[in-house]
C-alpha cells in the first residue's frame, strides 16, 4: 500500500533571487568595472603585432633546452632539494597544527581558543616569500630557510582547518567516553582523532600540493632548490638551461599532484 505524503505531491517553487543577493551581485559587477576603468593598462600594445613578435622572439630563447648529463644531474638534485623541502616543511606544519588545533577548537577554554587562533591568523597572513626572506636573514641562503618558511605559513593553514574539524565532529561518541570515566587524552585518541583523521591527512597532503609549489618559487629569493637555478640562469640570460629548470618544475608539480590525488582518494575511503 503506497502512502503519498502531501509535501512529495506539492510543487517546488522555484528559487526567488533575494534583495542582498542581487544588490551583491550588482556590488561585484561594479567593483570588477572599476578596476577594469582605474588600471592603466595598454591592452592595444599588448595584442599589437610588434608586442606579439617580441614574445614569439623570447620563447624562442628558450628553445631547445639544455640538456647536458652534467646539467640535468645538477637539475635532478635541485629537483629533489625542493621536494625534500616541501615534504619536511609539510610533515613540520602538521605535527605544529594538531597541536595548536586542540586549543583553537575549544578544547583548553575560551581564552585559549582567542589566543591561539590570532596566532594561526598572524602565521597564515604572512606569505612564504615572506616568511622565507625573514628566515634567510636569521639563516642565511640554503634550503634550511625555504623548509622553516614553509612549515611557518602552513601550520597557520593547517591548524586552522584542523581546529575546524574538531569541532564539526559529532559529539555522541566523545560523550559516551565521557559517561563511562574516559579521561580527556583517552576521549580524544579514541573518538575525536579517529573520526577526524581522514579529513585531517586529506587537508595535509592538499597543502602538500600547494607547497611544492610555494618550494619551487621559494628558491627565487635564495631559499635553495629549483627556484635558485631559475633565478640563476635567467639573471644571466641563459634561457635554454631556464627552460630545463621549467621543465623540471613541471614534471615534480605534475607528480605530485598526481600521487597526492590518489593518496587522497585512498584517503577518503
Amino acid at each position: 500500500m503506497k502512502i503519498n505524503s502531501p509535501d512529495h505531491d506539492m510543487p517546488v517553487a522555484p528559487p526567488s533571487w533575494s534583495v542582498v543577493g542581487v544588490l551583491t551581485l550588482l556590488s561585484l559587477f561594479a567593483l570588477i568595472t572599476a578596476s577594469f576603468l582605474s588600471l592603466d593598462l595598454p591592452w592595444a600594445d599588448i595584442i599589437s603585432r610588434d608586442a606579439l613578435r617580441s614574445l614569439l622572439e623570447f620563447l624562442q630563447g628558450f628553445t631547445p633546452p639544455d640538456m647536458r648529463p652534467a646539467y640535468l644531474l645538477k637539475v635532478l638534485n635541485a629537483g629533489l632539494e625542493t621536494l625534500a623541502m616541501s615534504a619536511l616543511g609539510t610533515a613540520i606544519a602538521a605535527v605544529f597544527g594538531l597541536l595548536l588545533a586542540l586549543p583553537a577548537s575549544g578544547r583548553s577554554g575560551a581564552l585559549a581558543k582567542v589566543a591561539t587562533r590570532g596566532l594561526l591568523n598572524l602565521m597564515r597572513a604572512i606569505p612564504e616569500l615572506v616568511w622565507a626572506s625573514m628566515m634567510l636573514i636569521a639563516a642565511g641562503l640554503g634550503p634550511f630557510a625555504g623548509t622553516v618558511a614553509l612549515a611557518a605559513h602552513t601550520t597557520g593553514v593547517l591548524g586552522r582547518l584542523f581546529a575546524e574539524s574538531f569541532e564539526n565532529l559529532a559529539p555522541e561518541v566523545e560523550q559516551s567516553l565521557r559517561i563511562n570515566g574516559a579521561s580527556a587524552l583517552q576521549r580524544f585518541c579514541y573518538a575525536s582523532l579517529p573520526q577526524a583523521l581522514p579529513q585531517l591527512l586529506s587537508y595535509s597532503l592538499y597543502r602538500w600540493e600547494n607547497n611544492i609549489r610555494a618550494a619551487a618559487i621559494m628558491g627565487v629569493v635564495g631559499a635553495g632548490g629549483l627556484g635558485q637555478m631559475l633565478k640563476y640562469h635567467l639573471s644571466l640570460f641563459h634561457m635554454p638551461s631556464a627552460a630545463t629548470v621549467i621543465i623540471a618544475m613541471l614534471i615534480l608539480v605534475a607528480g605530485v599532484d598526481a600521487m597526492s590525488f590518489y593518496l587522497r582518494r585512498w584517503v577518503m575511503r
